[in-house]
């Protein structure tokens, strides 16, 4: 049997939805994505604002900052690469900081530590900041978000 080849445009589209029912405070909500990552997710306000815990739902917020650390991680990857480096292993958390007066986001903290065999601090330092300019979702945030970084090589 002879392989498809797969043709990719230029513009990639992804996929979600989102179900509210009912008023802000008392409403549920559910978060769908195509890639079934995500499948009737349930969120609501207490996630959104009161709840830290998770167990109830997740939030937009959330979604996002999840988003940004696997962005991050995979630019930095494509940066590593570029460098001759291939990690063992990336770790990146994000701390994406929502101001619950305006509902505005206000800040991304990026926290990244890797495994790099011969890669020196300073090389993984530069490839980290290199990779927090280069990420999408970095690059997708309002320029007036002030997105921060920490690189700890582990070797």
């Amino acid at each position: 049997m002879p392989l498809t080849r797969i043709h990719y445009t230029n513009m990639l589209k992804r996929r979600a939805s989102a179900v509210w029912k009912g008023g802000l405070q008392e409403g549920t909500g559910t978060m769908s994505s195509f890639s079934g990552a995500l499948d009737n997710t349930a969120y609501s306000f207490k996630t959104r604002l009161v709840s830290e815990d998770g167990k109830a739902g997740t939030n937009p917020e959330e979604l996002l900052a999840a988003a940004h650390a696997g962005c991050y991680a995979m630019a930095t990857s494509a940066t590593m690469a570029q460098a001759g480096f291939t990690p063992d292993e990336l770790s990146v958390a994000a701390t994406l900081t929502l101001d619950t007066d305006t509902l505005s986001v206000t800040a991304v903290d990026l926290q990244i530590k890797g495994k790099v065999p011969g890669m020196t601090a300073e090389q993984f330092e530069e490839v980290a900041e290199n990779a927090a300019k280069m990420c999408v979702i970095s690059r997708a945030l309002n320029p007036s978000i002030q997105v921060t970084k920490t690189a700890t090589l582990e070797n």
